[in-house]
């Protein structure tokens, strides 16, 4: 079925009802985050890039983007800077858990019998294999057993000879690309009235000790929250990103959903 909008929420009932009605369209589910991206960039980075990825996806696919997740679990210091920052306002993994999987049985309810949650929040992603996880079993005991639930973070399709061309002084990681390279340029493809790299501050990459301790230690932190510097970002390696990750994303879920 052809549709004026990728947004679910965007149509009127019964629009959406046959279009989901008999289980072949799929539902992309965006979930992000409200977390601190540095001096340079806004604080729901990670729910603008997962829905323009679901966005240009499900055009190719004919699917529908559900509205996102705006808020996600708590930023781990090594890999989003730590939950004591400003602005990052976090969810408890129970109840990112509870809301996802109520989510997913809701659409299911509605007919949908194909899924895909697009990531864009490294610290979602065990609480989301949780939330499939009930979801899939309580449905089971409704008697609903042919739903089909794909998991993915649009990082993941970033194939080794794009990272070459991306970091040709070297690749930090990607433990250390929370505010760095990828999410700035990123961003200056598709957002840039949000980016501000006259206030981005350079800065080596971020190290810390093999262990964790609780409470954090603020100090392993670098100051301006971003884990490695986004000197480098570009809008020319924002739409070598856009490209990858996008035709990744419609080739894993083409060969998965059909």
């Amino acid at each position: 079925m052809q549709f004026n909008t990728a947004f679910a929420s965007e149509l009127t009932w019964p629009d959406y009802d046959a279009a989901v009605r008999d289980g072949t369209t799929p539902i992309l589910i965006p979930i992000g985050a409200m977390e601190q991206h540095g001096h340079h960039m806004p604080l729901h980075v990670d729910v603008l890039l997962p829905t323009e990825f679901a966005r240009r996806v499900a055009a190719q696919i004919g699917a529908l983007v559900a509205p996102p997740f705006t808020y996600g679990y708590k930023s781990h210091q090594k890999s989003g800077g730590g939950n004591h920052l400003p602005g990052t306002t976090s969810l408890d993994g129970a109840t990112l858990v509870a809301a996802l999987k109520d989510v997913v049985k809701e659409f299911t309810r509605h007919g949908v019998r194909k899924i895909c949650l697009v990531n864009g929040h490294f610290e979602n992603s065990w609480f989301i294999v949780e939330a499939i996880d009930l979801a899939l079993r309580e449905l089971r005991w409704d008697g609903v057993t042919d739903l089909k639930v794909v998991v993915l973070s649009y990082w993941d399709f970033v194939h080794k000879e794009a990272i070459c061309e991306l970091y040709p002084g070297g690749f930090p990681g990607w433990d250390v690309e929370h505010g760095g390279v990828l999410e700035t340029s990123l961003m200056l493809a598709l957002h840039p009235q949000f980016v501000h790299l006259d206030r981005a501050v350079d800065h080596p990459p971020a190290t810390f000790p093999p262990y964790d301790v609780y409470p954090v230690k603020r100090e392993w932190t670098p100051a301006p929250g971003t884990l490695s510097s986004p000197r480098e970002a570009s809008v020319e390696k924002g739409h070598i990103l856009l490209d990858v990750c996008t035709r990744g994303i419609i080739d894993a879920l083409r060969g998965e959903f059909g």
